[in-house]
């Protein structure tokens, strides 16, 4: 069969139309011998998104970003997944949009949930997440830093401010005289400190004196303290505790009359005849005193003897009675 120029340009033609759109789709980063699985994720904000994107699994680029739309009713931002990969991503897997780095743009990463076995099917949207990249995290916590260095900043002023209307004039020269002040003052105590070290050189040899006559005392309070250990004072203390205690028993036998001691005394009768004895003797001495003839009679020329007058302190208390 002979083929014919016309069936020929044909074949030529088709190849070319296949060629390019094969050549087109390859710079697409689309393979028209591949089959992919198509999946979609819904965001608020794509920032920095292309549409080549990488989508990667566990750092692994399984896939890359289809297309981007937008929904007309609600506002966001539809994100086609294109995946190549034979790893089973479940339904309830989401997908996260990320920044790898600060200067590269955004990628979706997908977190697989292991636990659930149900494959996604083709088409399905997934959960979407956001991740907040470095610059993000930075940017919400400069912020608030930001606002509290402005208000140090203005608690700065304020001391400055503060700092500037105390020190005045007169405050300024007050510092100046007290520092002037304190340097005389540590000026003179290095003086003080220069004689204090001289007066230590000079008198070394009766300072060591008194050390060494400090430790002959602390040695004889050691001998000392060794003779009263072997004194035995607690036999003396023993001692003394039992004659205390006779001591004792007998203040209580005295007090409680016992004995005749105790009689002596506690009986108020014996003190009344004691008492009684006594004044009566005064009386008989005060007799013998003004009358010793009565008692010592000395007659050479038998004189006889005058009758017993009783003296005035018994005759009155004999008219008493």
């Amino acid at each position: 069969m002979k083929v014919t120029r016309e069936i020929k340009t044909a074949i030529l033609v088709i190849a070319s139309i296949l060629l390019f759109i094969w050549g087109y789709s390859f710079l697409k980063g689309k393979d028209l011998f591949t089959n992919y699985k198509v999946l979609y994720a819904e965001y608020d904000n794509v920032e920095d998104l292309s549409s080549s994107a990488p989508v990667t699994l566990n750092g692994l680029p399984i896939g890359k970003v289809n297309k981007i739309t937008i929904n007309e009713v609600t506002g966001k931002l539809m994100v086609e997944l294109q995946l190549k990969t034979d790893f089973p991503i479940s339904k309830t897997s989401s997908a996260a949009l990320y920044s790898p780095s600060l200067i590269g743009g955004k990628q979706i990463k997908i977190l697989p949930n292991l636990a659930d076995k149900d494959p996604a099917e083709d088409g399905q949207v997934l959960q979407s997440a956001v991740e907040l990249g470095l610059t993000e995290s930075l940017g919400g916590k400069v912020a608030p830093l930001e606002q509290k260095l402005s208000a140090m900043l203005v608690n700065i002023d304020k001391l400055v401010v503060g700092l500037n209307n105390t020190l005045d004039t007169q405050t300024q020269q007050n510092l100046k005289r007290t520092i002037a002040e304190l340097s005389q003052t540590m000026e003179q105590f290095h003086k003080a400190s220069g004689t204090l070290n001289t007066i230590l050189d000079t008198n070394k040899g009766q300072i060591n004196g008194v050390v060494t006559n400090f430790n002959k005392m602390s040695n004889n309070f050691s001998k000392i303290s060794d003779s009263l250990n072997k004194a035995d004072l607690g036999k003396t203390v023993r001692n003394l505790n039992q004659t205390l205690a006779k001591v004792d028993a007998l203040m209580n036998n005295l007090n409680s009359g016992k004995g005749t001691a105790g009689k002596i005394l506690n009986d108020d009768a014996l003190y009344n005849n004691l008492a009684k004895t006594s004044k009566e003797l005064e009386l008989l001495l005060q007799d013998v005193r003004l009358y010793p003839t009565r008692y010592v009679n000395v007659s050479l020329f038998g004189k006889k003897n005058k009758p017993y007058v009783a003296p005035a302190e018994n005759a009155n208390s004999t008219d008493k009675k």
